[in-house]
C-alpha cells in the first residue's frame, strides 16, 4: 500500500497537472476529435483514432488525480525536524566502498521522472528515518545488509539537490 504523504511541492504539482489536463488539453483534444468525427467513417480516421486514444489516457489520468489528491496529506518541514532524517529531507549518505548517494526523500507519488528522489516506502529511506548527522545505519536488501553512514541533512524546500555541484557556479 502506496502511503499518502506528500511534500507541498509534489502535490503542488500534481494539481497543476490536473488543471492542465483538464481545463487545456482535454479540450483541445476534444475540439480534434469532434472535427475528425465530422468527416465521417471513423475507422479508417487516423486523426479520430488517435485523439480518442489519447482523450481516454487524459480521462484515465484526470481521474486517478481527482481521487488520490483528497487522499494524500501534504508535510511540510518542521525546525524540530532539523539534523535528522524525517520526510522531505535531502541527504547525503556514503558506505565503506565510497559510493555516495544523494537524494530527497519523498512519497511515492512525486518519485516519477526524478533520478534523485526515493520514495519513503522504500528500504533506503526507512532505515535512515531519524537518523542523524556521521550516524551509521544498516540497510536490508535481497543480497544481504548494507552499512552506510549520513554525510549531509538539508530541508531546502524545492526541487534542486542541494549537494548537487553546480557547474556554472565555478
Amino acid at each position: 500500500m502506496k502511503t499518502n504523504l506528500i511534500t507541498r511541492e509534489g502535490y503542488n504539482q500534481l494539481a497543476a497537472e490536473h488543471d492542465h489536463l483538464w481545463f487545456e488539453k482535454r479540450p483541445e483534444i476534444t475540439k480534434i476529435v469532434t472535427w475528425a468525427a465530422s468527416l465521417g467513417d471513423r475507422s479508417e480516421n487516423a486523426d479520430y483514432t488517435f485523439n480518442k486514444r489519447l482523450l481516454r489516457q487524459i480521462d484515465r489520468r484526470v481521474r486517478y488525480l481527482r481521487k488520490r489528491l483528497p487522499e494524500l496529506t501534504v508535510v511540510d518541514p518542521h525546525p524540530d525536524q532539523e539534523g535528522k532524517v524525517f520526510f522531505g529531507a535531502w541527504v547525503e549518505i556514503e558506505n565503506d566502498a565510497g559510493d555516495i548517494r544523494q537524494f530527497r526523500i519523498v512519497g511515492p507519488d512525486e518519485i516519477y521522472g526524478r533520478n534523485d528522489y526515493i520514495s519513503i516506502d522504500a528500504p533506503m529511506a526507512r532505515a535512515l528515518m531519524k537518523k542523524e548527522m556521521d550516524e551509521e545505519f544498516v540497510v536490508r536488501t535481497p543480497e544481504g545488509n548494507r552499512e552506510w553512514w549520513v554525510n549531509h541533512i538539508s530541508y531546502q524546500v524545492g526541487g534542486d539537490n542541494p549537494f548537487a555541484v553546480n557547474p556554472s557556479a565555478e
